[in-house]
């Protein structure tokens, strides 16, 4: 590439992270079904099935239309799908094609997936507070869907209460403890749980394998600066990263060509900055606009000069693929492909 900013895959970086969580999961018996939505990429996907991912998972009807055209032949929409007539009808046109699955926390949602070909999976909110019942009404409302019909094929929920520091531990507990109170709370209804779903990057290598069949994680396969800062990664499991050129040195600052339209605009209050430079652990962006970041290094530190190509790992890589057309690949610093962020604003 000639112009930054531009989004860049380290693809010996990203091959072995692929490998490391499919063996990861494999080793502890649980099966891997990772979130489509952080890398938004057939190619990427593709690598992670032939790994021995059981499917993908996914958060929109639209996701799951672009990865079936691709060959993925099953696929679960972890999202409480309100499935509206035309929605209703492009899910049955996907269940046509693929072994589809879709989250429901109500019996309305539920009842308007009924006849639709899909599967349902009963979400609980197991500490997020987002979405999701009640661990100990997954019973009563699994057996409401069956009766409408549906085939109810277990439970799952997300820990996104893990995202924190210091918080992974108390996220998985509470997580399990969810999932066994559900399970419990389904068999009494007569309805067995045969998938228990859970997991994210932060709490995926901890999830109990006890309680769970399979994991959900999606940023691991890029990683990105929040990871790094909670100690799920480290700077040389970061695959994805974005090529900013500096173009303006004022004092103890620089300014970069790439702002919150390039690297997104995620800043939780835990981390340290509006992204990081992996080159130069130290410095932090300070400030995000739309096409500018400003990058602030300790005194007397070693600094880029005006037009120097940096990398910058985004806060938030979900967000940054998400805004990018086209993921650069490169080895050894060598572009070696394209591959097209095909499920790119993929929002109904």
């Amino acid at each position: 590439m000639d112009s930054t900013p531009y989004l860049t895959v380290d693809a010996e970086v990203l091959d072995r992270n692929l490998s490391d969580a499919a063996d990861a999961a494999a080793a502890r018996g649980l099966a891997l079904r990772p979130h489509a939505k952080s890398h938004k990429c057939v190619e990427i996907a593709r690598r992670q099935l032939e790994l021995g991912a059981a499917g993908l998972t996914v958060a929109t009807v639209t996701e799951a239309e672009v990865f079936a055209a691709a060959g993925c032949a099953d696929l679960f929409i972890a999202y409480p799908v309100w499935a509206t007539p035309a929605r209703a009808g492009r899910l049955r046109a996907l269940a046509e094609r693929a072994t589809v699955r879709v989250g429901v926390d109500s019996a309305e949602a539920a009842a308007l997936l009924a006849g639709t070909g899909v599967e349902v999976v009963v979400e609980i909110d197991s500490g997020h507070h987002r979405s999701g019942v009640h661990p100990a009404g997954a019973g009563e409302l699994a057996a409401a869907a069956a009766r409408l019909g549906l085939t109810v094929a277990g439970v799952f929920t997300f820990p996104g209460h893990g995202y924190g520091p210091g918080r992974q531990a108390r996220a998985v507990a509470d997580e399990a403890a969810a999932i066994r109170t559900a399970a419990g709370a389904m068999r009494a209804a007569g309805v067995e749980p045969g998938v228990r779903s859970g997991g994210s990057t932060p709490t995926a290598s901890t999830s109990d394998s006890a309680a769970l069949t399979e994991i959900r994680p999606g940023v691991y396969a890029l990683n990105d600066a929040q990871q790094v800062e909670l100690g799920t990664c480290g700077w040389g499991d970061v695959a994805l990263t974005v090529a900013a050129t500096v173009v303006s040195v004022a004092g103890d600052h620089l300014i970069l060509d790439a702002g919150s339209k390039v690297l997104g605009a995620d800043q939780p209050a835990w981390v340290t900055g509006g992204g990081r430079l992996p080159d130069h652990p130290d410095a932090r962006i300070t400030a995000l606009s739309e096409h500018h970041a400003t990058v602030v290094f300790p005194p007397r530190a070693p600094r880029p000069a005006h037009g120097e190509i940096v990398r910058v790992a985004p806060n938030h890589l979900c967000a940054a693929v998400n805004l990018a057309d086209e993921l650069t690949v490169v080895r050894n610093g060598v572009e070696i492909d394209r591959w097209r962020v095909a499920a790119r604003g993929t929002n109904t």
